[in-house]
């Protein structure tokens, strides 16, 4: 019992910080998403340094492909501890809706739809950038993004997949941030301001792609 305590409170910490990491990627990820709605010069422009600087492709893209396995990994790992603690005594006797939110039950559902979705997001922009510059040898073109990104949402099917998939991702993030400080033992005078800030965090920016998807799709039915 002594060495197995300690191994799941590093699990927890462990998917914590990578949580954590992924969540100001995401918020990096926004600001520039935001920039095709507000200013597509500049959407173009930054979208052409991510693709094409050293550091972020050979550095810190590895270390955010690392850090999706990672957290995801850990996730299900814990869920399946936690489901052999209770075992099948503590099933029969567990009442989900009395000592647990909707969202603190269905985690590894949320998070097992927002791994598909990484994977339709990796497909339709991360598998087309790589065929175009390493398959296909193509020029550097600094204006292909913003049309390319545009053209994703033409389908109001794929814009709504996308707009169900980040309401989840609110979901999921609203109780991950609450776990996260639970298992960093953050509590202190400035946890009631973080929390705050945290629920802020994960309500806007979830909310903010599913702005930018709509915008792009009926954008382009006005046309």
């Amino acid at each position: 019992m002594s060495n197995s305590v300690p191994s799941s409170i590093g699990r927890k910490i462990i998917m914590a910080l990578s949580g954590l990491f992924l969540v100001s990627f995401l918020g990096l990820h926004f600001g520039i998403n935001f920039l095709s709605v507000i200013a597509p010069d500049l959407f173009n422009e930054a979208s052409h340094f991510m693709g094409y600087n050293k550091l972020v492709q050979y550095v810190l893209q590895p270390v955010l492909v690392a850090g999706v396995i990672i957290h995801f990994l850990m996730g299900f790992v814990l869920e399946i501890e936690n489901k052999k603690a209770r075992g099948p005594v503590g099933y029969s006797k567990y009442n989900g809706g009395a000592n647990a939110s909707w969202m603190s039950r269905n985690m590894i559902l949320s998070g097992a739809v927002i791994l598909a979705f990484l994977a339709l997001h990796m497909y339709d922009f991360w598998y087309h950038e790589m065929v175009y510059k390493y398959i296909e040898v193509a020029p550097e073109d600094p204006t292909r993004y913003l049309p390319e990104t545009v053209h994703k949402f033409e389908s109001i099917t794929r814009t709504g997949i996308y707009g169900v998939s980040f309401i989840l991702l609110m979901l999921h993030l609203l109780h991950g941030f609450k776990s996260s400080f639970q298992s960093m033992g953050w509590n202190n005078k400035y946890s009631r301001a973080l929390e705050g800030f945290a629920k802020i965090y994960a309500i806007v920016i979830p909310l903010g792609f599913i702005f930018i998807a709509f915008y792009h799709h009926f954008n382009q039915l006005s046309h």
